[in-house]
């Protein structure tokens, strides 16, 4: 995979699934947080529903689903479930 498949989880669209490939910044606060939700590399993520404003969203994953602000759901980079 290359760096031009490479995003971020809050760039997603509604009904768009991606795998998890790492947190672009392990020392955020909620990192170790949204590791414990499942956002561990190799796990396909969804996203369902993005708000009106566009922040939070929510997002499937692992069978759950949890809402994320923007600001925390663009440190986990994604690219295409293989």
């Amino acid at each position: 995979m290359n760096n031009k498949n490479i995003r971020s989880l809050s760039d997603l669209r509604p009904g768009e699934t991606a795998a998890v490939l790492f947190l672009t910044d392990p020392a955020h606060d909620l990192a170790e947080r949204l590791t414990d939700l499942g956002l561990t590399a190799g796990s396909a993520v969804t996203c369902t529903m993005k708000s009106p404003l566009g922040d939070p969203c929510a997002y499937l994953i692992r069978g759950a689903v949890i809402a994320l602000r923007r600001a925390d759901a663009s440190i986990v980079a994604v690219g295409e479930v293989l």
